[in-house]
């Protein structure tokens, strides 16, 4: 494309000066007028200084013209002087009127560079090779499937980082093929190491050794993220948030990630929708996310037996009943203190047995955030 060469235009004083030849003026006419002496008239006439907003109001005056008139030929003349910009304005500007490209600098999920290497790393971060394929800044869509799906529609730009990044961290993961039964063989281990907050660390290596990688990465601020499941081919990926650092918000989010994988939700188009305030009721989303929470819900608590323990113990639950329910469902009782929070909408009750967890699970390997950033390779 030829782009049009702009014209550098004069300075308000060949204005100045014409005019005054149109009039028959000396300059040392014009001065007097203006209540100038000669002499800083001249540096205006000669282009040495500008021309400020009061000499733009008398000249106005002494001329009959608007004093605008000469602001603006004074603004355009200092445009017309100014430095060509540093190219990388733009394009820092384009990429982050849509993401967050401050934050994903601060995490080093890409490096500050010059303008078109940032523009490089970005259409690599995102897997695209142009910008119009890209959603949010381009035309393209989300996944080419996602008219079909609600949950698609509905993410947001920083959802769409994340998920991203989940994915680059999780492409740099040595994992066995995935195996459906070896998941399913696994998951009365899974549970079983929930029944304790210092075990929560192993499960990690428990989904690996079935093919499904699991990685913990840091949501932004404020972008209420739990968890989602990605597809790379046929590998499967949990992406896990942490944001809560609650023992039972990790338990009921893998249970429902893995539910997504056995059911391989999301596996046509890449992923399912990124999950958000899990573990509790949730309007508006499709059969599979019920599926996913209802098989959370099953595999901690059963909900008829926590309906059941409700219904005999409430409105008076003691913390005595809580510990008694936990052993004989063998979980731990942040789970079942969890879940009746979450039924009886009392977000403080018992709360000092909600255990905190993000320590104790960040120390896996395949961890972005909290401090940390892996290295992807763009």
């Amino acid at each position: 494309m030829t782009q049009t060469q702009m014209i550098a235009p004069d300075h308000p004083g060949t204005f100045i000066s014409e005019e005054l030849e149109a009039r028959g003026w000396a300059k040392g006419d014009l001065a007097y007028i203006l209540g100038t002496d000669p002499a800083s008239l001249s540096r205006i006439l000669n282009g040495k200084v500008g021309v400020s907003a009061e000499m733009a109001v008398a000249l106005g005056d002494a001329f009959d013209i608007p004093a605008e008139f000469f602001a603006n030929l004074q603004k355009l003349y200092d445009l017309g002087q100014a430095e060509t910009p540093d190219p990388g304005v733009k394009t820092r500007a384009v990429w982050s009127s849509h993401f967050p490209v401050r934050e994903m600098l601060n995490r080093g999920w890409i490096e500050d560079s010059e303008p078109s290497l940032l523009h490089l790393q970005m259409l690599r971060f995102f897997n695209k090779n142009r910008v119009e394929d890209i959603p949010f800044i381009g035309s393209g869509q989300i996944e080419a499937h996602a008219a079909r799906r609600s949950g698609y529609d509905c993410m947001t730009k920083i959802q769409y980082v994340w998920l991203h990044r989940v994915k680059k961290v999780a492409e740099q993961m040595i994992c066995p093929a995935y195996s459906r039964d070896k998941l399913l063989e696994a998951m009365p281990n899974i549970r079983a190491h929930m029944l304790d907050v210092d075990d929560l660390h192993l499960i990690p290596e428990i989904l690996r050794e079935c093919g499904v990688r699991l990685v913990f990465v840091e949501a932004f601020a404020g972008s209420k993220i739990d968890g989602v499941c990605v597809w790379l081919d046929d590998q499967p990926v949990i992406g896990m948030s942490l944001r809560l650092d609650k023992f039972d918000n990790f338990c009921f989010t893998l249970r429902h990630e893995c539910e997504h994988v056995l059911q391989e939700h999301g596996k046509e188009i890449g992923f399912t929708p990124v999950d958000e305030k899990l573990g509790g009721e949730r309007d508006g989303v499709d059969d599979e996310e019920l599926i996913a929470d209802r098989a959370a819900q099953e595999f901690l608590v059963p909900p008829d037996a926590l309906k059941s323990f409700i219904a005999r113990k409430a409105p008076y639950i003691s913390e005595r009943d809580v510990l008694a329910f936990s052993a004989r469902m063998q979980i731990h009782p942040a789970v079942v203190v969890g879940q009746i929070q979450h039924t009886l909408d009392k977000w403080n009750w018992l709360k000092k047995h909600i255990k905190k967890v993000r320590d104790r699970l960040i120390i896996w390997e395949q961890t972005d955030g909290w401090g940390k950033s892996l290295p992807t390779g763009l």
